[in-house]
């Protein structure tokens, strides 16, 4: 297959390339900043000679959007909400006007649309959408409005004769340099990988093959489309998943930190405490009921392979 990815060089889009490569498929990424062979030049907002690679591809998998892992000032939160909801815009124009249009197009789209709770998982049917609850930052609801928003302008987006799937994915695992769990692995490391803010907020994950699996059974899948959760079947609290992660590596102990510790912590990353204290209780509800079967449906599971995939590349 052709396979066109705008966005397609952050740690998500490598994932992807890696797998489609590996299996034969021909893979463009669109970026703004083209270096490698196979990616081409586009801004995100406007249509331009970028748009020849979606006519006449077989699928269009849009990860385009500035990065979350910032500080959700003001001019973020715009930028954050621009480059999504921009990007999907003109991707759903490029397909509309294709001659021969791709036959699905997959956005990305996050878990973070669902409410913070604890009290019952989030599934596509009955999930609740977040933005309304209460005891939260009330900027958390930004982030729903982007999720949102996202998803709207796909939906809106005519395009009659290509399946639109919104992938609402947690966070997705692998072992490469710079993604969540790298960050994450380092604090276990470092024995800051303890509970935080007690450490009862649910943490939504997905291994990355698992991920990778997820894309290619939705691609082949002609009856599917609408919103699906890219997410392992069995979230779990904060305080657990880093123990199974500090186990995974053999660290014995993970010091705790308190809500203040993290606003410290994320301002230090550059980052939003958010990320951290949001609990996102997410489950998979469309892709089990369709047969799909995870491969690491249990975070312990999970972290041991990341672990030693780590292991072998610094031994490599």
């Amino acid at each position: 297959m052709k396979i066109v990815m705008p966005g397609g060089t952050g740690q998500v889009g490598s994932v992807l390339h890696r797998a489609f490569a590996a299996a034969g498929h021909e893979v463009v990424v669109l970026s703004r900043h083209p270096a490698r062979k196979g990616e081409v030049p586009w801004d995100g907002r406007t249509l331009g000679p970028w748009a020849e690679a979606v006519d006449g591809s077989d699928v269009v998998v849009n990860l385009a959007g500035r990065s979350v892992s910032c500080r959700y000032t003001a001019p973020n939160l715009k930028a954050m909400m621009e480059s999504r909801v921009d990007s999907a815009r003109v991707v759903g124009e490029a397909v509309a006007r294709a001659v021969r249009p791709p036959r699905v197009w997959l956005q990305m789209s996050t878990a973070t649309i669902y409410a913070h709770r604890h009290d019952a998982p989030n599934d596509e049917a009955n999930g609740v959408i977040g933005g309304a609850e209460p005891g939260v930052p009330g900027y958390w609801s930004y982030s729903v409005d982007i999720a949102r928003a996202w998803e709207r302008e796909q939906e809106r987006a005519d395009t009659p004769h290509t399946r639109k799937v919104a992938l609402r994915s947690a966070m997705v695992m692998s072992p490469d340099r710079g993604g969540v769990f790298d960050v994450l692995l380092g604090l276990a490391r470092l024995g800051l990988g303890g509970p935080v803010a007690g450490g009862a907020q649910y943490v939504s994950w997905i291994h990355d093959r698992d991920f990778v699996r997820a894309v290619e059974y939705l691609t082949a899948r002609e009856d599917i489309e609408g919103p699906v959760n890219l997410a392992a079947p069995e979230p779990l609290p904060q305080r657990l998943f880093m123990h199974a992660l500090r186990t995974a590596w053999g660290v014995p102990v993970g010091l705790p930190a308190t809500r203040w510790m993290a606003e410290l912590g994320a301002l230090a990353l550059r980052s939003d405490t958010e990320l951290l204290l949001k609990s996102r209780r997410v489950v998979p509800g469309r892709l089990l009921a369709e047969g799909f079967r995870f491969d690491h449906p249990r975070w312990q599971d999970a972290a041991d392979d990341l672990v030693r995939r780590v292991r072998e590349r610094r031994a490599a």
